[in-house]
């Protein structure tokens, strides 16, 4: 499916105007998702290519960056990133946003790329694959 980019830049310009609350969705929990930052940048490759035969991705991808200060995500996510694991799973963000004069909710599918714990929080690197408004 491919990505629907003017949705994903109004998503982004909100993000940056508006601030609003994005809601990380796993094993029927949810968790508050802070200080996103959703950005294009390279990938580390050459071409694109299939990463760990598991997602695809582009020389260039939509990255996401966020922060959960609720610790007990912790044991759900390390069965979501690539690395160890031979699974890998999408994560769901939901956020609400402004499309043609109204707040539409809107849903984020990424792969988690990369976590970083602190005592307080984690915060979790994403390459976003979809978007859809429901």
């Amino acid at each position: 499916m491919p990505m629907n980019l003017d949705l994903l830049q109004n998503l982004i310009q909100y993000n940056i105007e508006h601030l609003p609350s994005f809601t990380l969705h796993l094993d029927d929990k949810s968790y508050d998702v802070l200080r996103v930052s959703i950005v294009n940048s390279s990938i580390p490759v050459n071409e694109p290519t299939t990463r760990g035969g598991v997602y695809f991705s582009e020389k260039f991808a939509y990255k996401m960056k966020g922060e959960i200060t609720d610790l007990s995500v912790i044991p759900l996510l390390t069965k979501k990133m690539l690395g160890p694991n031979t699974e890998f799973g999408e994560l769901k963000i939901t956020v609400k946003i402004e499309c043609a004069g109204k707040l539409v909710p809107v849903e984020i599918f990424t792969n988690l790329t990369n976590s970083v714990q602190t005592p307080n929080s984690i915060e979790l690197s994403m390459i976003i694959q979809k978007l859809e408004l429901t």
